[in-house]
């Protein structure tokens, strides 16, 4: 009767010890982070808003990029906006951290570049924070919508910039 052991033990003797085998078990394993990035990030590229560019700094870290939006209509049109998203070992259980890097002076981001956006938020009480079967596309079309239709005056996080909204538009 074979068995896993016994195989183990012949293939060692065919190749020699494990332990003298340069490449190890952890060099070769790939993160399920990484293996979820090389599909949506070719899913994204495919699917990007017109006025969305994505720009990844080092190709072999696509849990790094920058994210410009330049939106094409709204208050902010003609605009350049820049966010830095970076994907933690734990995606796709938790939402990527994403800062925005352009001043702005918008009712959800605050000056300091955090981002008010439900679906990136881990727990949500209405339930459009972040889930599992969520992507980076959902990401980038709901950073772009921030401009747009996602733009909200009511649930401020810079309140200051939502009341001056409502006193001179």
């Amino acid at each position: 009767m074979l068995t896993l052991a016994s195989k183990l033990k012949r293939e060692d003797g065919v190749r020699g010890p494990r332990t003298a085998n340069p490449v190890s078990d952890s060099t070769r394993r790939v993160s399920v982070r990484d293996k979820l990035l090389v599909k949506e990030v070719a899913e994204l590229e495919a699917n990007l808003p017109c006025t969305c560019k994505v720009n990844f700094p080092d190709p072999n870290k696509l849990h790094y990029f920058q994210l410009t939006v330049i939106p094409d209509e709204g208050y902010y049109q003609g605009g350049k906006f820049q966010f830095e998203i970076e994907v933690p070992d734990a995606y796709n259980m938790v939402p990527p951290k994403v800062k925005c890097l352009t001043r702005i002076w918008h009712p959800n981001i605050t000056e300091t570049g955090e981002i008010c956006l439900s679906l990136l938020r881990e727990h949500s009480i209405d339930g459009t924070g972040w889930a599992p079967t969520r992507t980076l596309k959902d990401v980038v079309w709901g950073l772009n919508s921030l401009f747009t239709d996602l733009l909200n005056f009511d649930d401020p996080l810079n309140i200051e910039a939502a009341e001056h909204h409502l006193r001179d538009k």
